[in-house]
């Protein structure tokens, strides 16, 4: 439906603008009807028929029929994002185990996504939790937390040198994932319903952030699992392992100052990230250049350290990217 601009008109002491035609007709509105006005706190105003989608479920049906595997899973993560409530896999003949199992391990991916009926053709699956009841800065700082702890044990496997310690820390990335499809469906859910926006206190900007500050979010849990396996060549050499402890334990600060001030707007933890940027470079240089002028004989101890150093950067310029969000919306330059 095409935008439109309508002029205010004046009766009485109230201000009436019309709604277009179209609009009541699809919603099948007629004089004396009630509609519900929402505003958002970017100043907007939703207008939404009272009867609007109450008690609808988006439902769709995902066919098996010559599907290969990885589009099948690849149709359940899309139908997710994309905020469908029930998603059937239909089969014309019973459904293998090896499908099956495929099935199940790709919704135990998805927060809130559950098996409700099940047989030899079928598997229906549906969003159980309430979208309007859930608070995004929650689900954002969840991640933040596991993360968080991540960060911490892959500094800590640098120092005591656990193998199995890298191992947990990349199915703890499992769950960043997890936290992150469940903001990238509400986000989605919330741009196409702003009845559902309105009820996460979400303006459009605010939805486009936190869809960004969630990605640059995911993609530090992948740094950190592959930062886990970088560690390991520096354990012979107490020196680095100090300097390289430094850098991340400056990184850890910048994690902490860069969703404090995301979530809580404040541009102060905003510059504070951008100055432990400084000071993480000024720490980084001595690594690389410690390298570059005493160990170059040593080729490994050189690769180990190039990919660390860049992992390490990569992981540090995901906060910086979160802190620079909230520039913007302070007339930081």
């Amino acid at each position: 439906m095409p935008n439109s601009e309508r002029k205010l008109q004046g009766i009485g002491s109230s201000i009436l603008v019309s709604l277009p035609s179209e609009w009541v007709k699809s919603n099948s509105l007629k004089k004396g009807d009630t509609v519900s006005i929402e505003t958002s706190n970017d100043n907007s105003i939703t207008i939404v028929p009272k009867q609007a989608k109450k008690g609808v479920l988006k439902e769709v049906i995902i066919s098996l029929k010559d599907l290969p595997s990885e589009k099948l899973v690849n149709q359940i993560y899309g139908y997710y994002l994309l905020g469908y409530e029930i998603i059937q896999i239909s089969g014309k003949s019973p459904i293998n185990y090896d499908t099956r199992d495929r099935i199940k391990s790709s919704i135990s991916k998805l927060v809130g996504l559950e098996i409700v009926d099940e047989d030899n053709l079928n598997i229906t699956v549906q969003f159980l939790l309430d979208a309007h009841s859930m608070e995004v800065s929650k689900i954002l700082r969840r991640m933040s937390s596991i993360i968080g702890g991540m960060h911490r044990d892959t500094i800590s496997s640098l120092i005591k040198g656990n193998e199995m310690t890298t191992k947990l820390i990349r199915q703890r990335d499992d769950e960043v994932d997890r936290q992150y499809f469940l903001i990238v469906r509400l986000m989605r859910s919330a741009m196409m319903d702003r009845k559902l926006a309105s009820s996460l206190n979400l303006s459009n900007i605010d939805l486009l952030d936190y869809r960004i500050a969630a990605n640059h979010m995911e993609s530090a849990g992948d740094h950190i699992s592959s930062l886990a396996s970088f560690m390991h060549p520096f354990q012979d050499d107490p020196y680095i392992i100090e300097q390289i402890k430094s850098a991340n334990l400056i990184i850890s600060q910048m994690h902490e100052q860069s969703v404090k001030g995301f979530i809580e707007r404040d541009i102060d933890s905003s510059m504070q990230v951008i100055r432990l940027y400084s000071e993480f470079n000024k720490v980084l240089k001595v690594v690389n250049d410690y390298y570059i002028t005493r160990r170059m004989t040593r080729l490994n101890s050189v690769i180990s350290t190039v990919n660390a150093t860049s992992t390490m950067d990569k992981l540090a310029r995901c906060w910086v990217d979160i802190a620079d969000l909230i520039k913007p919306m302070y007339g930081v330059e």
